[in-house]
């Protein structure tokens, strides 16, 4: 099989970080922070994306997988969230992954190949309390993916939507989830004990994540499990995602 090339979103810890190791050691090529080195912020302007691509693009002279992996979480009650937060949540998690793959759209279709991968979440599928903002870009997300994919199947473009439930990765960290302890006291309580819980859950989670990392590459290479099978191009990962789900 030829080399693929890979850009990844989001690299630096958890599903990213795995990615690019497993990647890498299957013999493809990534282009990701601390690999090829790529100054990207998704939440960048148009403009600036597009010509950063332009740029990535010559690194290797084309790009076969995108994955739009970068999120972080604002967490609180609505009532509790400023408009700014909720900006800033969709501002990462939808506004960016949709200018990254608009940005690199125009590759993909002029090559009549590609393949998009969206990391969601089991939060586009089950309400939580207290993190409003998450639930809501993780549904719109969903909802952007399953338009797109009929737009762009017929150019020749594979578009995946990966629906992990609880990973250890460290999206409860400090660094990707910010938490608004409640300041009403009808939710006060709630509110500590949601956090009190989550501060417990963090790199505890019941997922691998190296596992569910493999378990990814191998949908989009064909490999391993998905050596040939029809591959779905939506797929929850984690008995706990499909657990919740179902309820």
């Amino acid at each position: 099989m030829t080399p693929l090339v890979w850009l990844i979103t989001g690299c630096t810890s958890g599903f990213g970080k795995h990615f690019v190791h497993q990647i890498l050691a299957r013999g493809d090529k990534v282009i990701a922070t601390g690999v090829d080195v790529l100054q990207l912020d998704v939440t960048d302007t148009q403009q600036s994306l597009d010509a950063t691509m332009a740029k990535t693009i010559g690194i290797h002279g084309r790009i076969d997988v995108l994955v739009n992996n970068a999120a972080f979480i604002q967490a609180g009650a609505v009532e509790d969230l400023e408009h700014e937060d909720w900006l800033a949540e969709f501002d990462t998690n939808v506004f960016g992954v949709i200018k990254v793959t608009k940005a690199l759209l125009p590759h993909f279709r002029t090559r009549k190949a590609g393949t998009m991968v969206f990391i969601s979440s089991r939060s586009g599928w089950v309400g939580d309390p207290f993190v409003p903002a998450y639930l809501g870009s993780k549904f719109a997300l969903e909802g952007i993916v399953e338009s797109l994919r009929p737009d762009t199947s017929p150019l020749g473009i594979c578009t995946m939507l990966i629906e992990p439930g609880r990973f250890q990765t460290k999206l409860l960290s400090s660094r990707n989830m910010v938490p608004r302890y409640s300041t009403i006291p009808d939710y006060g309580q709630a509110s500590k004990d949601f956090f009190a819980g989550l501060a417990k859950e963090d790199m505890n989670q019941p997922g691998v994540t190296a596992k569910g990392a493999s378990i990814i590459l191998n949908l989009v290479r064909k490999e391993g499990v998905a050596e040939e099978r029809d591959v779905p191009w939506r797929l929850l990962i984690g008995t706990d995602c499909y657990e919740g789900i179902k309820e």
